[in-house]
């Protein structure tokens, strides 16, 4: 098989995800007439199927509706971790918010593994799923503290933790804390099941359709989700599970929230990767795993995370994750890179339930951090006892409108703070005209005058774009790794040509032609 990597530090093959490249491709209809059901679901990544799933067992009429093809987003490009262990945290939370809702926080997630595990059993779906160890290890004597707090601070919440100084990796540790029973699967073979029995049972699921507003019907008592086509389903209730929220809907969630990319590498070793999942304190970020590839296994090498539109030579991110590869395992090939996007929130604790008080039947989930696989999960568990029964013994602690610790609020400000200077430093920079694009090469170039984003084609045909982010007028950045523009304020990813990847952007870019 072609390598990623060849050994003149030159990139091979464009970023392609394992979970994306190992699974069939969907083909589930367009929304081609209007539809009336009791939940609309936006967003067919891991929320949105989950969530369709558990309120199809509870007999209610759901569809769900796509951009793109399900389970193609950030859920097809995690490290699929199934855990309670969100790096340091539950030391942290119980100061912050108190043991109350911490205890909420750690037993949903908990609960969560449970659910996947459960539904993998009674459904016998062959998803690669495996109980594993899981483990943040520190290298730095630094951290010992902060690792035996965390040890407390978790079992005080009831989960299965201990602190152990040594483990079979590679590389010496200074100690580390563990989780027990936690697990990782393949996430696009535990979903694409899902989906079939939403199918199955009297659900929809539309592709290739783009949810563009929501509009109030009867005061409230229902909605209707409208699309690019112009198509609509009207619904009572509507899950907002689009990874970023409608930027129509009121709540200032792009204000709210910011977004990071990480990176990983998939090698294959001569030598066995030990049981457990594992991933650093300190930065750089160091996450490992195993995973069954054939009648070996793949090493997921992942890290190297930073802000959306941040850094200059992103291919970096993988070079670095590479390197950390060759010195500390035997690898035979690197088969796999992508990357992931990841919207965090101001306490970083997702938000999960009513989008706000005007619209309570609306409902959103976002802001997972790093963690979806388990917070995917305790989303679609709360959204359905919110549907079906009004009330979650875990909403509280991730209530979209709750009070946000005030460390969390400062730590915010200075953030938005820092994407005013984006949006100022962006518009008033001017690079000198240059038009030696090369091919499958972006970069903003002056044009009479105007800033202009330049891109070439493999074929040698140029396209050209308005650096103007169309959320909020921010300036993009050329994202060398992905071939995308990336905007450094609120995370919005366009095409090489414009076109939307990821919001809270809903218009491509301005295409622009030269006479």
């Amino acid at each position: 098989m072609q390598q990623y990597y060849s050994h003149k530090e030159e990139f091979t093959k464009e970023p392609e995800s394992y979970w994306v490249a190992s699974t069939d491709n969907t083909n589930y209809p367009a929304l081609e007439n209007d539809i009336t059901v009791d939940v609309a679901i936006v967003g067919g990544g891991m929320v949105g199927i989950t969530s369709g799933y558990l309120l199809t067992k509870e007999g209610l009429k759901i569809a769900i509706v796509d951009a793109d093809n399900i389970v193609n987003g950030t859920t097809a490009h995690t490290t699929a971790k199934i855990t309670s262990q969100h790096d340091l945290i539950y030391n942290k939370m119980i100061k912050e918010i108190g043991k109350e809702k911490a205890k909420q926080y750690a037993q949903s997630n908990e609960d969560a593994i449970k659910l996947i595990s459960k539904i993998i059993k009674e459904k016998n779906i062959d998803c690669d799923f495996k109980l594993q160890d899981a483990y943040v290890y520190t290298q730095d004597d630094n951290y010992i503290k902060d690792i035996k707090n965390e040890v407390t601070a978790a079992q005080e919440l009831g989960i299965d933790a201990f602190f152990i100084d040594k483990l079979p990796l590679p590389f010496p540790i200074k100690g580390a804390v563990g989780f027990r029973k936690q697990a990782q699967f393949h996430p696009r073979k535990y979903l694409l099941s899902l989906a079939e029995h939403i199918t199955e049972n009297s659900g929809y699921i539309f592709e290739n359709t783009k949810a563009v507003d929501i509009e109030e019907l009867d005061n409230n008592d229902k909605y209707s989700v409208i699309m690019g086509n112009g198509k609509s389903i009207t619904a009572s209730k509507v899950i907002v599970a689009s990874h970023y929220p409608f930027s129509n809907i009121k709540g200032m969630y792009f204000s709210r929230i910011y977004q990071e990319r990480s990176y990983i590498v998939a090698v294959k070793s001569k030598s066995k990767f030990p049981d457990g999942m594992y991933i650093s304190a300190e930065t750089p970020t160091r996450s490992l795993r195993s995973q069954p590839y054939g009648d070996s296994e793949l090493i997921l090498i992942g890290g190297e995370s930073h802000k959306v539109g941040h850094g200059n030579d992103i291919n970096k991110s993988y070079k670095n994750l590479i390197n950390f590869a060759n010195e500390n395992f035997d690898i035979d090939e690197i088969l796999y890179r992508w990357s992931a996007q990841d919207c965090m929130t101001m306490d970083n604790i997702p938000y999960i339930g009513s989008i706000n008080s005007k619209h309570p039947n609306i409902y959103i989930a976002t802001g997972f951090k790093k963690w979806g696989m388990t917070s995917c999960t305790v989303s679609s568990m709360i959204l359905k006892d919110l549907i079906i029964k009004g009330e979650s013994p875990y909403s509280e602690v991730y209530d979209p409108s709750r009070f946000i610790y005030t460390e969390s609020v400062w730590k915010y400000i200075k953030n938005n703070l820092h994407n005013a200077y984006m949006f100022i430093s962006g518009k008033l920079f001017l690079g000198s005209f240059n038009d030696t694009v090369k091919k499958g090469e972006g970069k903003v170039i002056e044009v009479d005058g105007q800033k202009v984003g330049a891109y070439r084609s493999e074929e040698g045909k140029l396209y050209l774009v308005n650096t103007t982010c169309t959320h909020l007028g921010c300036e993009i950045k050329w994202n060398n790794a992905e071939r995308t523009w990336d905007c450094p304020c609120h995370g919005s990813r366009f095409s090489p040509t414009g076109d939307v990847i990821d919001g809270p952007a809903f218009e491509p870019l301005e295409k622009i032609e030269i006479k």
